[in-house]
């Protein structure tokens, strides 16, 4: 496999979640945010993720790249094709709808910036705890797609009310730019990010038994 294959992947699977998921809020409101968002990933992972891994997602690439799957230049080259991939798919939301429309699906806080914040960050652990271990078992077989499918429809059910459910920077930056929302941005930058490092901190200790997680990270992503 080439490496440019799994940069593409990490492209079009992004689109497929974006595409999908922001036409479906578009459509139906937020409230088709969970099946939207959690079926549009089940499909990109089946489309895409056994060239890539996957990720379609800067927070999820960050847990990877935490825990030795994933090098430090193709963390840079996944964030750039995910950023991409998501920007594709608000613009060809636009050409179908108008940048108003595609402002309805950004992400915004709908209890305050606190209750915003915090769902990000919790919410993003959770979500990268689930896939660090159903990529790392053998345990879970054929349904490892389904399983991480199904957490970020259970993810968007929690986190809507209260953030409109990001948990991926490129998401969020995607709606933001093409329809020019940018409320409150900073929590969708840094709230994930931080998420992602705490999922993978606590995979690390319970999961792996890991204690030393400086020593961990002094190794590096190839250690």
């Amino acid at each position: 496999m080439k490496d440019w294959q799994k940069y593409l992947a990490e492209v079009f699977g992004t689109f497929t979640l974006v595409f999908i998921g922001a036409t479906a809020v578009v459509g139906f409101g937020f409230g088709a945010a969970p099946f939207g968002f959690g079926l549009a990933l089940v499909a990109g992972l089946y489309a895409f993720g056994e060239i890539s891994g996957g990720h379609f997602n800067p927070a999820v690439s960050i847990a990877m790249f935490l825990d030795r799957r994933l090098s430090a230049g193709d963390l840079i080259r996944y964030w750039i094709s995910q950023f991409a991939g998501g920007i594709l798919a608000t613009l060809a939301l636009l050409l179908m709808t108008s940048s108003h429309a595609v402002a309805q699906a950004a992400t915004v806080p709908g209890r305050g910036d606190r209750a915003a914040f915090f769902a990000e960050l919790f919410l993003t652990a959770v979500f990268v705890l689930v896939i660090l271990q159903v990529t790392k078992s053998k345990g879970y077989g054929s349904t490892a797609y389904l399983a991480i499918g199904l957490t970020l429809l259970a993810i968007h059910y929690a986190a809507v009310p209260f953030s409109g459910s990001s948990v991926n920077p490129a998401r969020t930056i995607a709606t933001a730019l093409v329809g020019d929302k940018w409320t409150a941005i900073w929590i969708y930058l840094i709230a994930p990010p931080l998420g992602a490092v705490l999922g993978w901190a606590i995979h690390a200790v319970v999961v792996t038994g890991q204690t030393d997680l400086a020593g961990r990270l002094g190794m590096g992503a190839d250690g």
